[in-house]
């Protein structure tokens, strides 16, 4: 509960910083906005499951599980410090648990195959950025397999979820290009299992490398 109080505040003072500098380039009109950059995703992910009350006795048994996830970024240049980052992207996510584990007993892998949309608020800094925002999921398909029996975990699991993303990056300019690394943590806030707590959790590094857009539809005139 703390995390997520924590998580809110943050949201509410870098939505009040964002909506000050907006306000203040308006007035002058003299500042450049923003690049827009519209960026493919692909990456590798590594992703855990979190479960409640009982992670602490099973800390000792989680894996992380490697996924993929591949879509499309959206930096949508709204003032010089401040832009929207809108996604889409399918992503493979869930997490593993060792054998004699407290909650199933036997080796376990969870897997879930999902549709994802973050939508993040990103302030810059010259090269460096920082960005936070609420996310929505919809998870399409999963598995789970227990000491190998594997099934459909369909019925097992919900299929929204709601989430937290924040993190940050650096920039690069390479012949007119932008070279950006961003290092962002997904942190899951509603409970996608139908049996006991269970939440997802994730850590992803995207490289991009592209042009910026030669009009900026977003920017203040």
């Amino acid at each position: 509960m703390n995390i997520k109080l924590g998580l809110i505040l943050a949201m509410i003072l870098l939505h009040q910083n964002g909506f000050s500098q907006s306000s203040k380039l308006t007035k002058t009109g003299t500042d450049k906005a923003a690049e827009t950059y519209l960026d493919p995703i692909l990456n590798m992910v590594s992703t855990r499951l979190h479960y409640g009350n009982s992670n602490g006795e099973l800390a000792d048994y989680k894996k992380p599980l490697w996924g993929l996830q591949a879509g499309l970024s959206m930096q949508a240049g709204i003032t010089p410090e401040f832009s929207l980052v809108p996604e889409l992207y399918f992503i493979m996510r869930g997490g593993r648990l060792k054998s004699n584990n407290p909650l199933t007993l036997g080796k376990t892998t969870a897997r879930f195959y999902t549709l994802e949309s973050p939508l993040l608020a990103r302030f810059h800094f010259h090269n460096f950025h920082v960005n936070a925002g609420p996310s929505v999921a919809y998870n399409l398909d999963g598995s789970i397999k227990v000491k190998g029996a594997s099934g459909s975990s369909g019925n097992s699991f919900k299929r929204w979820e709601a989430g937290m993303q924040f993190g940050g990056g650096y920039s690069f300019r390479i012949k007119g290009r932008r070279l950006a690394f961003d290092l962002r943590y997904n942190y899951g806030l509603t409970n996608i299992s139908r049996s006991y707590k269970m939440y997802t959790r994730s850590f992803v590094l995207s490289v991009q490398f592209s042009k910026p857009w030669k009009t900026n539809p977003l920017a203040g005139k």
